[in-house]
């Protein structure tokens, strides 16, 4: 294992904890931000975003490029927020979850690599949506 894999080993594995012991990988936690009966974890993500923006503000000065938002970006990320709230996990959560033993983030992931393999069909025979500089 190179120096770069176990630090990426490394900081994913205090990431998945951290949020695993901040409550990121609960249900209970998620729907009580989606159901607006928290804001703790809204705030948390909002927070988050923030530091993110002004980490890419800090790093690249560069003139923004412009790109349009292709017809993909709407429906997907309603399916995104449907999913997160349905499962109680993003991509990285199911993932927490499965850590802390949690066996039904298995089903999650499961109905993210079906959705995934359903989309790249569905799309490569009748929307033909172009992702950009994203790969499918």
């Amino acid at each position: 294992m190179s120096r770069t894999h176990l630090s990426v080993v490394l900081v994913g594995t205090f990431f998945g904890f951290t949020l695993g012991m901040i409550g990121f990988g609960d249900f209970g936690e998620l729907n009580a931000m989606f159901t607006f009966q928290d804001t703790r974890m809204l705030l948390a993500f909002a927070g988050g975003v923030a530091v993110a923006a002004a980490g890419f503000f800090v790093l690249d000065r560069r003139r923004p490029v412009r790109t349009r938002i292709h017809k993909g970006v709407v429906p997907g990320a309603v399916l995104f927020g449907v999913g997160w709230a349905i499962s109680g996990g993003c991509p990285a959560i199911p993932l927490v979850q499965l850590g802390a033993g949690y066996l039904p983030a298995l089903v999650t992931l499961t109905g993210m690599a079906v959705g995934m393999s359903v989309y790249r069909r569905v799309n490569a025979r009748y929307w033909h949506i172009d992702a950009g500089n994203c790969s499918l």
